[in-house]
């Protein structure tokens, strides 16, 4: 997975439990137990596996941060230790049963998770004197937690290695919890991560990170309390940790398939695999061991090729290479075979299996998406017309408890066409309200939309009625009645959401139409802050100007770093902001010296400048006004804006 939104989301504050939903209707009941009876729920290998190995788990089920805020909670999901209500599509109930397993467990004679203690899964690799860490989770205080109980299960030993498997957040946000920056600066551990980790770990949510901010408090559910109406799972994982962003820069990148390397006695082989589920990630092998770590590369579910939150497309068909790349390299050389989420899989054959079969899954996808394309089917059309064969879509690893295959053939449509169907009508298309409005006046007034609409729902046609309620609520958000019933709808929907996010996206939708915008705080991670690239800093800054507030004016500023020996002039013309790096004889009207983590505290916390260039801390030479003027242009971050209604 985030995944860098984490950085955004991990530190977010709950606004409270969400505003209870309706029951659920006979026509959810009736979806719920047609699909229970379509597929193999007496498989059991799935519980048998994530079962494995148990060792025990934290006596105290809080684990708390430092100002005793609770940060993860192990018995918020005991709820799931019950039957399937009708509330939760019984086969996300099942996933969710699964992910909710926790605490330390024995993978093999060398190898140990820890699970169920955030999103994704933190690995110990005993070496010759310490151990080798992958993936150490998304906050300090998860990682330290899991620490905790590897001593007390198994005994103190040093950390000699952490592994990064790839460029989101729940990878390694957690590193300060194991290990400190003194430790790695020293050499006593070495951090190890694909090339272009840095970078794409900071750099994934900066530019467009309020937006996606906002959205992905839809997809984690971060409002909902879990529970039988609410949040049951994210999928691949429970949810995350709130808690400390951390970050340890790699001391050791790897940057070609087979390189290999002994660390601590422990022979690793690494399969780089770039732009699949990360635009940095890697697998590794042991082939000491006959053991695979397919990172997130492979998982317990179908994962997303586009996240609802909003990211670059990733590349269908280059993952399902990457992954045909895996059963070559490692399909007939590995018994055991484990992951960053979920369980661990036990068996040449089962291992081998998995991997062609889930390899199958994200190729059918690609392929038959491309297919309709070119038959000149449009996103929408593709989404409602692909599904897996049978053979793919009763594997439990390829149901769409995260990504789903209508979501994903959008993603694959809009990677190679666009947002753009070629109908000439969605070329100047009306804003949502405007279109709306109009919709309802077409149609005979918001009454008879409501009245068909209600004739939808009780038919169980919720997806029709959501699309008629939506129009109402856009054209008039303070309709209550339009809003209490577009509610409703998306409650049956969530419930019968086989895919946790889009359950979460569902339930959020509808709390937000009963009780407005969930107040949120978004806060990034100091240390993800600290390792921007400084050109990444002037980009944020340019897409932050208003040109209304430029008009026709310009603007010279150069920002040196002594620190850092960099400069850069910033440019404002035309309504535009430019930097590029700048020689010390360049003309501007105004050049700020200071410190680079003076300008990243004032530009992420709001902090003024002011007082710093009046202490001497920063010093401004030629126009004194011309840093007030560019400070005047930019728009303040957005809070958290509304989604189900429009910005006013």
């Amino acid at each position: 997975m985030r995944r860098p939104l984490v950085v955004l989301m991990a530190s977010l504050a709950l606004a409270g439990p969400a505003m209870a939903g309706t029951a659920p209707s006979a026509a959810t009941a009736k979806a719920q137990a047609a699909l229970k009876k379509s597929l193999p729920f007496a498989d059991r290998q799935d519980f048998d596996f994530a079962s494995r190995g148990y060792l025990g788990t934290r006596t105290d089920p809080v684990i708390r941060r430092a100002d005793g805020a609770v940060a993860w909670d192990l018995s918020a999901f005991d709820f799931l230790k019950a039957e399937a209500p009708d509330t939760v599509n019984p086969s996300l109930w099942r996933q969710a049963q699964l992910l909710s397993k926790s605490g330390l467990f024995q993978v093999s004679d060398h190898i140990w998770q820890v699970r169920g203690f955030d999103l994704a899964n933190i690995t110990f690799i005993k070496g010759d004197t310490g151990w080798i860490v992958i993936d150490p989770l998304t906050t300090a205080e998860a990682a330290k937690a899991a620490l905790d109980l590897v001593t007390e299960k198994l005994g103190a030993r040093p950390i000699v290695a952490v592994i990064y498997t790839h460029s989101h957040t729940d990878h390694f946000g957690g590193v300060k919890g194991i290990v400190s920056q003194a430790e790695v600066d020293a050499g006593k551990v070495a951090i190890i991560a694909p090339e272009g980790f840095l970078e794409e770990a900071v750099s994934e949510n900066v530019i467009a990170g309020a937006a996606m901010s906002r959205r992905a408090g839809y997809q984690f559910g971060y409002n909902l309390t879990p529970g039988e109406t609410g949040q049951i799972s994210s999928g691949i994982g429970q949810g995350l940790s709130k808690g400390t962003i951390t970050l340890i820069p790699p001391t050791k990148s790897i940057s070609r398939t087979g390189e290999t390397l002994i660390v601590d006695g422990v022979k690793i082989e690494f399969q780089i695999t770039p732009g699949s589920e990360a635009p940095a990630e890697m697998n590794f092998y042991f082939p000491d061991w006959r053991i695979l770590c397919m990172a997130e590369n492979a998982n317990a579910t179908m994962h997303n090729v586009l996240t609802p939150r909003g990211a670059l497309v990733r590349d269908a068909k280059a993952w399902a290479g990457y992954l045909s790349e895996s059963i070559r390299l490692y399909g007939d050389r590995s018994d055991i075979m484990f992951t960053s989420h979920a369980w661990p899989r036990f068996g040449g054959t089962v291992v081998r299996d998995y991997l062609t079969d889930h390899r199958d899954a994200y190729k059918y996808l690609h392929d038959q998406t491309v297919r309709l394309m070119n038959q000149g089917y449009v996103g929408e059309e593709i989404a409602n017309r692909i599904a897996l064969p049978d053979v793919l879509a009763r594997e439990w690893f390829n149901r769409g408890y995260y990504g789903t295959m209508s979501f994903n053939s959008r993603a694959v449509y809009q990677r190679y066409m666009g947002w753009y169907d070629a109908n000439p009508v969605h070329l100047d298309v009306l804003p949502p309200a405007d279109q709306a409005s109009r919709y309802v006046a077409a149609m005979g007034g918001a009454d008879k939309v409501l009245g068909l609409a209600a004739v939808a729902h009780d038919k169980g046609d919720y997806r029709w009625a959501a699309t008629l309620l939506n129009n109402v609520v856009l054209a008039d958000p303070a309709n209550a009645a339009a809003r209490e019933a577009l509610a409703s709808a998306y409650d049956q929907m969530g419930y019968q959401a086989e895919s946790a996010i889009w359950r979460n996206m569902y339930l959020t939708g509808a709390a937000e139409l009963r009780g407005g915008v969930a107040p949120t705080l978004a806060a990034g991670s100091s240390d993800i802050i600290a390792n921007l690239p400084s050109p990444m800093i002037f980009d944020l800054l340019a897409v932050r100007l208003d040109p209304a507030k430029v008009g026709d004016a310009e603007l010279r500023i150069v920002f040196a770093f002594p620190d850092r020996d960099e400069r850069y002039l910033v440019q404002v013309r035309h309504g535009v902001l430019t930097a590029e790096p700048a020689s010390a004889d360049v003309k501007a009207n105004a050049t700020l010296t200071l410190p680079r983590a003076l300008l990243l505290q004032s530009l992420f916390t709001g902090a003024p400048l002011a007082p710093k260039i009046k202490s001497g801390e920063a010093k401004i030479a030629g126009n004194p006004l011309a840093l007030q003027r560019l400070v005047g242009w930019f728009d303040k971050p957005a809070g958290p804006f509304p989604i189900v209604t429009r910005p006013d």
